[in-house]
C-alpha cells in the first residue's frame, strides 16, 4: 500500500482501551508518525502542542471528558480548528453518527472496525487536509509567478474535485467509475448544447471546461449520509429517504464553506455548488431540496440531471440491476418536461449513442 507523501504525517489515536491503542498504532506507523492518548486532558495537550498532529482519530467513551466534549475543545482553538477529527467509537446509533457529524468530525467509524477501512479513511482525510492547507497559504500562492500561478490552480482544482468526489464514492463503492462518466457526460451535452439559442450565452467554451471540472463534487455530500442508509439494500423508508435528500443541502454548505475561505470568487466552486444541490431539482417543480422548476434551476444542475440519472440507470447498485441503454435512453426520453429540461433531453438523444461509448469506456471495474 503506497501511501506517499503521508509518510511524514502524524496520526494521533486517543483511546482508553489499551488493546485499541495498540491495535490501531501498530497498524498506523507503517505509513505515518503515531501519538497516543488514553483519554480527552492528554488528547488536547497534545494537539495543542508545537508539534500538532495532522488527523485525530478519537473515541467517544472515556474517563474524564468524553469524545464529544474533547471535538468541541479542539474546535473552539483556532490553533487546533482545523485538524480533522475521525470518531472511531462503538456508538452506533444514529443520533449519536449525527451528534459526531454536527460537532465537525469529518468522519465516523464505529466498531469493531476493518483495518483496512481505517487506513483508507485516514489517507483520504489527509489527503483533503494537504488540498485545504494549500489554499490556506495565499501568500506563497501569491508569490509565485504567473505562469507557475496558473499551472498551480489548475492541478488544486483537478486535485481538489478528484480528492473529494473520490471521498464520496469511497461511501458508496458501488458507483465505481461513476465520477469518470458523469464528467464525460456533462462535456457531451454541454458541447451539445453551447449552440442553442438558451444556452449560447452561458455555454462558452471556458465554462464547459468548468463544469467538467466542478462534475465530481456532485454527490460530494454522501459523506454526510449515515452507511446504514447511504448501503442500504432493501427500500428506503420516508424518514430515511428524508435524510438521504439532505446529500444535496451537505453538499452545498460544504462547498460554500470552502468559497468563503478565498478572498476572491473562484467559477468552478460555485458551479460545483450549484450542482451539488440541484441536481436533484425537477423541471416541473417536484424534485428537492427546495423544488425549483424551470429556468429558476441552475444550468449545471439542469445538466447534471440528465447524466446522474443515465448512470444510474444503466449502472449496478446494491439495491437494483442495471438497465440496457436503450430501456435507459427511453426513460431519459419519458421524464422530457417533467423531471428534465425538454431542452437538455433533445441535447441527450442526439448524442445518446456517445453515451453508451463512454459507459462502456469507464465501465465499474475498469481502472
Amino acid at each position: 500500500m503506497d501511501q506517499g507523501f503521508e509518510k511524514k504525517m502524524t496520526v494521533l489515536t486517543v483511546d482508553d482501551s489499551p488493546e485499541n491503542i495498540a491495535v490501531l498504532s501498530s497498524m498506523l506507523k507503517a505509513f505515518y508518525r503515531t501519538k497516543v492518548a488514553t483519554n480527552g486532558e492528554k488528547a488536547i495537550q497534545l494537539a495543542c502542542s508545537d508539534d500538532p498532529p495532522d488527523l485525530v482519530l478519537l473515541d467517544i467513551l472515556m474517563p474524564g471528558i468524553d469524545g464529544y466534549e474533547v471535538l468541541k475543545r479542539l474546535k473552539a482553538d483556532p490553533k487546533t480548528a482545523d485538524i480533522p477529527v475521525i470518531f472511531l467509537t462503538s456508538k452506533s446509533e444514529v443520533e449519536d453518527e449525527e451528534l459526531g457529524f454536527t460537532l465537525g468530525a469529518v468522519d465516523y467509524i464505529t466498531k469493531p472496525f476493518f483495518p483496512t477501512i481505517v487506513l483508507a479513511r485516514v489517507k483520504t482525510h489527509l489527503q483533503l487536509k494537504v488540498v485545504r492547507d494549500f489554499f490556506k497559504d495565499k501568500s506563497e500562492f501569491f508569490e509565485a509567478q504567473v505562469a507557475q500561478r496558473t499551472k498551480e490552480i489548475t492541478t488544486i482544482q483537478d486535485v481538489t474535485m478528484v480528492a473529494m468526489g473520490s471521498l464520496a464514492e469511497a461511501r458508496d463503492n458501488e458507483t465505481g467509475n461513476h465520477i469518470r462518466r458523469t464528467q464525460a457526460y456533462i462535456k457531451l451535452l454541454a458541447a451539445q448544447l453551447k449552440d442553442h439559442p438558451n444556452f449560447k450565452t452561458y455555454l462558452t467554451d471556458e465554462m464547459i471546461h468548468l463544469l467538467s471540472k466542478s462534475a465530481p463534487l456532485h454527490d460530494i455530500g454522501k459523506v454526510g449520509i449515515p452507511d446504514h442508509i447511504l448501503l442500504k439494500k432493501e427500500a428506503l423508508t420516508d424518514e430515511e429517504f428524508t435524510i438521504m435528500k439532505t446529500h444535496t443541502t451537505i453538499g452545498r454548505d460544504a462547498i460554500r464553506n470552502a468559497e468563503k475561505m478565498l478572498d476572491v470568487p473562484v467559477s468552478f466552486l460555485r458551479f460545483a455548488r450549484e450542482m451539488a444541490y440541484s441536481h436533484h431539482e425537477h423541471w416541473d417543480g417536484s424534485g428537492y431540496p427546495e423544488g425549483l422548476s424551470g429556468d429558476d434551476i441552475p444550468v449545471p444542475g439542469r445538466i447534471m440531471a440528465v447524466a446522474d440519472v443515465y448512470d444510474a440507470l444503466i449502472s449496478i447498485r446494491i439495491y437494483k440491476q442495471p438497465l440496457p441503454h436503450e430501456k435507459a435512453v427511453e426513460v431519459i426520453r419519458e421524464k422530457k418536461g417533467t423531471y428534465f429540461d425538454p431542452d437538455i433531453v433533445e441535447a441527450f438523444l442526439a448524442v445518446s449513442k456517445t453515451f453508451r461509448e463512454v459507459a462502456e469506456q469507464f465501465r465499474d471495474g475498469q481502472i
